[in-house]
């Protein structure tokens, strides 16, 4: 074999193992999901409704598996959400966008990555909570990507 073959060949072979190791996710690491969410659309959250469809009663705690998901919260309930990261793949800080939600205290985040916020539905509205985290480690001695694994739940807080 004359050797640009065999340089070429090696050639391929890594290219296609470095694109294949940036764009998967196994969803095995703290805090993984097994689907990345399309980016945000720009238009604004749905207007309130006294009976949503599609929403389902929220659970105490969210985490990185309950994205996509539309929960309600009934005036006065809270809301937390804890996304467990690495420091190699750290959560943005939470932010929410609509009204019906007023932020609280969510405790103390421990560990380097984390994400961690409260909510509590103080009146009739629609609220988008995001993070977002990126898609691969940021290593220097790797070969990185600017992929994102975007978060993110829709509360509904009904009518009382």
């Amino acid at each position: 074999m004359r050797r640009t073959t065999h340089t070429r060949t090696i050639a391929l072979a890594t290219l296609a193992l470095l694109l294949a190791g940036c764009g998967t996710q196994s969803g095995g690491g703290a805090g993984g999901s097994d689907t990345v969410s399309p980016p945000p659309s720009s238009a604004s959250a749905p207007s309130p409704a006294p009976s949503h469809p599609d929403c389902a009663k929220a659970e105490a705690e969210l985490g990185a598996a309950d994205t996509g998901h539309t929960y309600c919260l009934a005036p006065g309930e809270t809301i937390r959400v804890s996304l467990d990261g690495t420091t190699s793949r750290p959560w943005t800080p939470v932010k929410s966008d609509g009204s019906g939600l007023e932020a609280t205290n969510s405790g103390i985040v421990l560990q380097p990555g984390d994400a961690s916020a409260a909510y509590r539905a103080v009146s009739a509205g629609t609220v988008r909570l995001t993070s977002s985290r990126p898609l691969c480690p940021s290593d220097p001695a790797r070969v990185s990507c600017d992929g994102l694994q975007e978060w993110t739940v829709t509360v509904v807080v009904p009518e009382a």
